[in-house]
């Protein structure tokens, strides 16, 4: 995957990440900054995603952990347990008590 391929895919990823944020009935805020998306919570809790240049990856650090994700297979899934990353990302968010779709 060239970078350019890599950046679409990863924007694309962002955006509807902001979208259902935008679209919840939540107390939710979505800050992006460059690579980096940070999605706080009115408990005080954050989930950052960002985007890892280097490899390829999209990189989720939660409270109950951090997280890799790959495409693959027309997806983004991790290689460490093979959760697909918006269903991880759905668990992490109900974890703060919030019901998102994705």
């Amino acid at each position: 995957m060239t970078e350019s391929e890599f950046n679409q895919l990863t924007d694309t990823v962002f955006e509807r990440i902001e979208t259902a944020v935008d679209n919840s009935d939540g107390d939710i805020e979505c800050n992006r900054s460059g690579n980096v998306l940070e999605v706080g919570f009115d408990n005080g809790q954050k989930i950052i995603i960002n985007r890892h240049d280097v490899n390829r990856e999209i990189w989720v650090a939660a409270k109950s952990g951090g997280f890799h994700y790959a495409w693959q297979g027309g997806a983004w899934h991790s290689r460490r347990d093979g959760s697909e990353l918006f269903g991880k990302l759905a668990e992490l968010f109900a974890e703060q008590g919030e019901k998102i779709v994705l």
